[in-house]
C-alpha cells in the first residue's frame, strides 16, 4: 500500500524514517519538492486569460490564453536557465519541448506567477487583482 509523508517537521521525518525501515525488500522511496497548488494553478491560467483580453500583441497579433501560456512557460525557462530543447515537428515546424505546469515545484509555479506578472506589468496590462505573493 502506497503512503505519502509531507515532512512538515521532525514528527514527520520520525514517521518517514519508521516507514523506511519497515518497507518491504525492493520497494519504492520518492522524495520531491511538492507540487504547485491548484491555487498556483487557477492564477496562472487567470493571468494568460487576462493577457489574451488585454491589447497586447506578440509577433504581430493578439493571442489566445492557450498560446499565452506556451509563451509565458518558454520564455520562463530560457530567463531562469532551464533546459530547453527546441526540436523540428513532424511536419517541419519548430516544437520547444517544454517542462510541463502541472508537474512543477511549489517554488517553481511560484517564479511562473512572477515571471508572468513582471512581463505583463511591462506590457501595461491592468490586472484585475493585485498582486501578491504565492508561498
Amino acid at each position: 500500500m502506497a503512503q505519502t509523508v509531507i515532512l512538515y517537521g521532525p514528527p514527520q521525518r520520525d514517521l518517514a524514517k519508521q516507514l523506511i525501515i519497515r518497507a518491504p525488500r525492493a520497494a519504492i522511496v520518492t522524495i520531491r519538492e511538492a507540487k504547485r497548488s491548484e491555487e498556483q494553478s487557477a492564477k496562472f491560467h487567470a493571468m494568460c486569460s487576462e493577457l489574451a483580453r488585454s491589447p497586447v500583441q506578440w509577433a504581430g497579433k493578439r493571442r489566445s490564453a492557450a498560446q499565452w501560456k506556451l509563451l509565458l512557460v518558454s520564455g520562463h525557462s530560457v530567463a531562469t536557465k532551464a533546459e530547453t530543447e527546441i526540436v523540428p515537428g513532424l511536419e517541419g515546424e519548430f516544437v520547444n519541448i517544454r517542462e510541463s505546469t502541472a508537474l512543477m515545484s511549489k517554488k517553481r509555479s511560484s517564479s511562473l506567477i512572477d515571471y508572468t506578472r513582471a512581463y505583463g506589468d511591462l506590457m501595461g496590462v491592468r490586472w484585475t487583482e493585485p498582486a501578491e505573493q504565492e508561498a
